[in-house]
């Protein structure tokens, strides 16, 4: 089975169904690790309609969607912050098709991306427990830099240059 990467509508029934899988995955794993359950349903619903991810629609952002075999595995986001710097969001692929190269594909197709939309330097940030995001993206590059922003679940903050 091959991996194809393409952009997609952030309202698609693809995309919305990943954003669900990658909200659920990230606020339950801080959850269980701070306070010892799950996130709650009616937090779960609220926080995933109110992130829409329209930031991530053209013509300043892009919502890549990765299909394995045809089916929708995995996305990645990016949007410009200036006219340089372009972030990397919401990369996420779906437990079951993890370890078959899909991250680091995403990765690549999200910064081709962000230089299509001008930028030269590409940003993220994540936290402690992505331990597997952390060492995904040292891997491929990214050097492990002072805070950026303040996001209050920030832990960890990455850039890379993309010339």
């Amino acid at each position: 089975m091959t991996w194809t990467i393409a952009p997609e509508p952030v309202d698609s029934p693809a995309a919305a169904a990943l954003w669900r899988a990658y909200y659920t995955e990230v606020s339950d794993r801080y959850y269980l690790l701070h306070e010892g359950r799950r996130t709650d349903p009616a937090e779960l619903e609220r926080e995933i309609a109110a992130n829409s991810g329209a930031e991530l629609a053209p013509p300043t952002g892009r919502l890549l969607v990765a299909r394995h075999g045809g089916e929708p595995a995995g996305s990645a986001g990016v949007r410009l912050l200036d006219a340089t710097t372009a972030e990397l969001t919401r990369v996420f692929v779906y437990e079951a098709m993890r370890g078959k190269g899909g991250a680091a594909l995403l990765v690549g197709a999200a910064e081709e991306a962000a230089r299509d939309l001008g930028a030269d330097e590409l940003i993220l940030d994540t936290r402690s427990d992505l331990t597997e995001a952390r060492a995904l993206y040292a891997r491929l590059g990214y050097t492990e830099t002072g805070p950026h922003n303040d996001d209050m679940y920030a832990e960890h903050w990455f850039r890379k240059s993309l010339n």
